[in-house]
């Protein structure tokens, strides 16, 4: 059954790589995904058997439904969204959308819950499967709207996971070859915070600096307070990082201005680590106060840590042993990155893996920069898995399998 399944995702590869290329070219930046959501309905409502709703939370949501009306439920996610970044590549499905980029995979992503949900329909129709699958194409992965909110909480909340027992995804990984998996237990990918702060004095004339309060002075104590934080007050043995990528202030040579503005990201996977950070934080901005300054500080959490359920994930490794025994497996966390699926493991079981797709050019491809791309081979393995995955855990729920 693992070697007929492999064989039928190598005969799409064809149409894989040919939706993964589509949606490459035309990619769409978070909550905007409008031609991107219609395309992948109308693929899903050729599929016999899929019950297809659109704007589940959100306009651009989409949620396909196979079931054979009895049994457990599992659901697949792809995420939909680009980036703002121009693409540099020179191929010839580049994209053409100006200042807009798939450079997360999630074309990649995309395409392989299609295929997945193409093949799990044969299976109902054949009368291979007792359950449901519902297949959860989200919008907004990338980034959160003016309500600090990405995609996954708005269909959380619109009901996408209820009654749905396990929750799947995976993710590319251009840091590893085809053939490699990161499939991790526990926190795999960090909680999300980001900062704003302001510090405050009264500014003055540059000549006369003592008549007045400096806030640019009063960041070096700030600075050192807060890059202290990690290395003094986190157990080396827990992941954590507080980052500053914005520092503005002051306008002329000979002005020192009132304010000065920070923002930056904190980035951890325990939660008492996460709570921790917050008061630390809090501490290395008052130092200021003791300069005859003050400073007003903003913590915006955005995504939790992802918490990958052990159950999910022996489901995942069991699979790929059985389909692709000559893989390597790495049971090792995936870094301090975010990722919004982490909402969804946070109200059923669940678990995302990372499959490696480097293009071996001795060219930078990682997410997130200009020249991203991947290995396309690995669109009919990732087919494979979800299908095979998504297999295993409805026939061990089955009733005839007691």
């Amino acid at each position: 059954m693992s070697n007929k399944l492999h064989l039928q995702a190598e005969k799409m590869s064809s149409q894989l790589i040919e939706w993964r290329r589509r949606l490459h070219m035309y990619p769409e930046l978070s909550f905007q995904e409008i031609e991107t959501s219609q395309f992948v309905a109308q693929m899903l409502e050729k599929i016999p058997g899929m019950k297809v709703e659109r704007g589940v939370g959100y306009p651009t949501a989409i949620v396909g439904t196979l079931s054979s009306g009895s049994g457990a439920t599992i659901a697949i996610r792809a995420d939909m969204d680009a980036l703002p970044i121009q693409e540099e590549n020179d191929h010839n499905f580049r994209s053409k959308h100006e200042g807009v980029m798939h450079a997360c995979g999630h074309d990649a992503h995309t395409a392989i819950a299609l295929g997945a949900a193409t093949l799990l329909g044969e299976c109902l129709q054949n009368g291979e499967l007792q359950g449901t699958i519902k297949f959860l194409f989200q919008p907004a992965e990338e980034m959160a709207d003016e309500h600090g909110s990405t995609g996954a909480p708005y269909m959380i909340q619109a009901g996408a996971l209820e009654n749905v027992d396990y929750v799947l995804a995976l993710h590319m990984s251009p840091e590893n070859i085809l053939g490699e998996v990161k499939v991790h237990d526990g926190y795999s990918m960090a909680n999300v915070d980001v900062f704003e702060a302001s510090i405050v004095g009264t500014g003055g004339h540059g000549a006369y600096p003592q008549l007045g309060t400096d806030p640019i002075w009063m960041l070096g104590p700030v600075l050192q307070a807060l890059h202290g934080i990690v290395a003094r007050k986190v157990s080396p043995l827990e992941p954590a990082v507080i980052s500053i990528g914005s520092v503005q202030g002051g306008s002329a040579s000979n002005v020192i201005p009132s304010e000065i503005h920070l923002k930056g990201t904190i980035r951890s996977y325990h939660p008492d680590v996460r709570n921790l950070l917050h008061t630390e934080l809090e501490k290395a901005f008052s130092v200021v106060q003791a300069l005859e300054g003050d400073y007003q500080l903003k913590i915006t959490g955005e995504d939790p840590a992802l918490n990958n359920d052990p159950v999910v994930n022996q489901y995942i490794k069991d699979s790929i042993k059985s389909i692709y025994p000559h893989f390597k497996v790495l049971n090792t966390p995936f870094g301090l990155g975010g990722e919004d699926f982490a909402h969804m493991t946070k109200v059923v079981p669940g678990a995302m893996f990372f499959l490696g797709s480097k293009v071996s050019d001795g060219k930078n491809r990682d997410l997130h920069t200009p020249y991203f791309d991947i290995d396309e081979r690995v669109l009919p393995v990732g087919v494979t898995i979800m299908v095979d995955v998504a297999k295993r855990f409805l026939s061990s729920f089955a009733p005839d399998s007691e």
